[in-house]
């Protein structure tokens, strides 16, 4: 805010001119190696899980487990997309293909976490899904701030969605780390589900919003993306 004469005045925001075609390319190829090495990680994350979930009769794992196969529902949408030379035309059906990944999640966890509430009965110690979580919370969000600020800059939607989904997975490896160590340690079967139930919240309003096609900050004012104005992409 400035003040000229004892009136307060906007500034401008100038907004840079879209990437040009040689930076678009760039982009684009980025944005497809993001998301390979987005399902990559999934695809193990989702059968050591689901593995290890079985064996220590863990719902908070084997939602975990569920959880990866969503995130490679939606990585997969994003690669469709930018299968092609023209990925704009293919942006709706892709935000929409992550929406329902995003709801997908939400079913899949409440289900798990109603499930546990239910049974009362904690999960056994589980080293392989301690030690799976604590991975994920330090990859997934390194993924999802690549993925974010280059669809931001490239202008595509859906790759900033699906960066959504990547932090949201991050959240829910922090509630699965945090559950299976109280379960572990103190025997608090009812920390994870709780907590999971709060994260299928969250998802069903990232669905939502990635139904609508608010992709938020996009195109990106700046490539660091200093000039976002709300607090959805930070």
């Amino acid at each position: 805010m400035l003040f000229r004469r004892g009136v307060l005045v906007q500034p401008l925001m100038v907004v840079p001119p879209s990437p040009s075609p040689q930076r678009r390319s760039v982009l684009q190829r980025r944005v497809r190696l993001l998301v390979g090495a987005t399902i990559a990680y999934n695809v193990v994350e989702a059968v050591v899980a689901l593995v290890a979930g079985r064996v220590a009769s863990s719902s908070a794992l084997v939602a975990f487990g569920l959880d990866s196969v969503v995130e490679v529902l939606s990585a997969a949408a994003v690669a469709w997309q930018f299968a092609v030379a023209d990925h704009e035309r293919r942006e709706r059906v892709a935000m929409r293909l992550i929406a329902v990944s995003f709801f997908g999640l939400a079913a899949f966890v409440t289900a798990e976490a109603i499930t546990c509430l239910v049974a009362q009965e904690p999960a056994d110690h589980s080293t392989v899904g301690i030690v799976l979580a604590a991975v994920s919370v330090v990859v997934m969000p390194v993924l999802s701030w690549a993925e974010r600020r280059t669809g931001r800059e490239l202008g595509s939607g859906s790759a900033v969605a699906d960066s959504r989904q990547t932090l949201l997975c991050t959240y829910l490896s922090g509630v699965l780390l945090v559950g299976l160590v109280l379960n572990s340690a103190l025997g608090w079967y009812w920390a994870d589900p709780v907590a999971a139930l709060v994260i299928a919240g969250v998802a069903v309003k990232e669905g939502r919003d990635a139904w609508r096609g608010d992709a938020c900050c996009t195109p990106a004012l700046s490539n660091d993306g200093d000039d976002c104005t709300d607090d959805c992409c930070r």
